[in-house]
């Protein structure tokens, strides 16, 4: 299982808009990938109502998991991305 503990940078946090581009970006790895704040319950990082119920805000770290061909691909981009300011990101 391939691992990446992220901190997050969107100003807003990971509501709605990066929420959004957050979990298409998932969904379109093909790769089962799960989110998760404080050690808490890992979610589905494709479902954006299962993201946004973390309440992830800015500068929080949330850990993200995969398994399998494409896991570590899968899960380096999703980390950038989360790292990165979402909100000023054009669609």
């Amino acid at each position: 299982m391939s691992q990446r503990t992220v901190t997050i940078g969107s100003k807003v946090g990971l509501h709605a808009r990066p929420a959004k581009l957050f979990t298409a970006a998932a969904a379109a790895t093909g790769t089962k990938v799960l989110i998760a704040k404080n050690g808490g319950t890992p979610v589905d990082a494709s479902s954006i109502l299962r993201v946004m119920t973390l309440g992830a805000k800015f500068g929080e770290e949330v850990t993200l998991t995969a398994e399998g061909e494409g896991a570590d691909t899968a899960l380096d981009q999703l980390a950038t991305m989360l790292a990165s300011d979402l909100d000023a990101v054009a669609e």
